[in-house]
């Protein structure tokens, strides 16, 4: 199937749909833009109409606490930016409550950090959540929780990231960014002149981010850089994303009725298992062990485990059953997964053959198994 057949054929028959929108796309000099938030209502009802169940990840926080105090030099720093989103997330989300109110629908604050999703059982009660939520046709607004998230482990980071982790909670089957631009440019504007939106991106993994994308955005956190990210995971799922204008009237209604625009970035056609993405996405990474180019070979051709056998050095203080990054000696990555060994104990192993490892009863012959091993993960 092309990428225009089956860009409609989703459109047609997906039952549920991720939509971020960013802060740039909410917010103007003045806070948030009732214009814009108004519509995108609209637009979600219209969805919900079409018995689509819709989880909106939406930003705007932090930019709304900060027009009401209109003094942003008093904002500086992460105590500032969490008291500022508690002043504004409570604005956010009594203008949804009460435009989604006149098209008869309800709507659901949710706010989240990366360590809800990291216990597996808090992951399966906020599963637990969604589905119920969906199942009454209420329709969730989801934040990053920012007034409690400082530390790095408790963090998504922005809500690209949250977005793309949610449609494995949720097992969406699209997901939507709305951004400030009509879609992905085909070069950096910033160094080539006359770039263009690429309709389609076949294969996410294959681009150059670096070289592709500019800088984060002066209001949000995020950047194409991590929509583009964002695309990479959602794709590993078998999830593809589309990429809108978001400030552009009626986009969603107008994408969905068949209109061409945005950016249409197909998923992988065989993704992953939905454990092993929470495995390697919802876990914090604590070290790393490098590897000889033979061994990321073996793993890179797919379905193999990485031996001790190939380990050249181990980094960090890690336990069995923690996430590690797996890189080559040059540096460049080969993926994620659970280690066997503790630090100490794969200190002793690397660099053994088989062989060796079964004269010694070691307790695992592989470092970490083939099932509990994300390659390519984006970390």
């Amino acid at each position: 199937m092309d990428w225009h057949a089956e860009k409609q054929a989703i459109l047609q028959q997906a039952r549920c749909v991720v939509i971020k929108v960013g802060s740039a796309v909410l917010t103007d000099e003045h806070g948030l833009d009732l214009h814009v938030i108004k519509n995108l209502v609209k637009q979600l009802a219209f969805l919900h109409s079409k018995e689509l169940n819709v989880v909106l990840v939406s930003s705007g926080a932090v930019a709304a606490g900060r027009a009401v105090l209109r003094e942003e030099s008093s904002i500086g720093g992460v105590p500032g930016k969490q008291a500022a989103s508690a002043i504004g997330q409570s604005r956010l989300m009594h203008t949804y409550d009460q435009l989604f109110d006149a098209h008869g629908i309800i709507s659901a604050q949710i706010l989240l950090t990366k360590d809800d999703l990291s216990n597996r059982q808090r992951f399966l009660n906020a599963r637990n959540t969604f589905t119920q939520l969906l199942s009454w046709g209420v329709i969730p607004v989801v934040n990053e929780n920012d007034t409690v998230a400082v530390q790095e482990l408790l963090k998504f980071g922005d809500n690209d990231t949250l977005g793309s982790l949610l449609l494995n909670l949720v097992e969406a089957d699209l997901f939507i960014n709305l951004t400030t631009v009509g879609g992905v440019l085909c070069a950096n504007p910033e160094k080539v002149s006359n770039v263009t939106i690429m309709p389609c991106v076949e294969d996410v993994h294959s681009l150059d981010l670096d070289e592709l994308c500019g800088g984060k955005t002066s209001v949000g956190t995020g950047g194409m850089y991590s929509k583009l990210l964002s695309a990479r995971r959602a794709s590993q799922l078998g999830v593809p994303t589309l990429i809108l204008p978001g400030k552009e009237k009626d986009v969603l209604i107008r994408a969905f009725e068949g209109e061409e625009m945005g950016t249409w970035i197909r998923a992988n056609v065989r993704g992953i298992s939905r454990r092993k993405f929470w495995m390697a996405y919802n876990q914090n990474v604590y070290g790393e062990i490098v590897i000889d180019e033979g061994a990321a070979k073996a793993l890179r051709s797919g379905g193999k485990s990485l031996l001790p056998a190939g380990i050249t050095s181990v980094e960090g203080d890690f336990m069995a059953g923690d996430l590690v990054r797996v890189v080559t000696t040059q540096g460049d990555a080969v993926g994620v997964g659970l280690s066997n060994y503790n630090a100490k104990d794969l200190q002793m192993v690397k660099g053994r053959k088989l062989t060796e490892l079964m004269e010694s009863n070691e307790p695992y012959f592989e470092a970490i198994h083939c099932d509990n091993l994300l390659i390519g993960a984006v970390i």
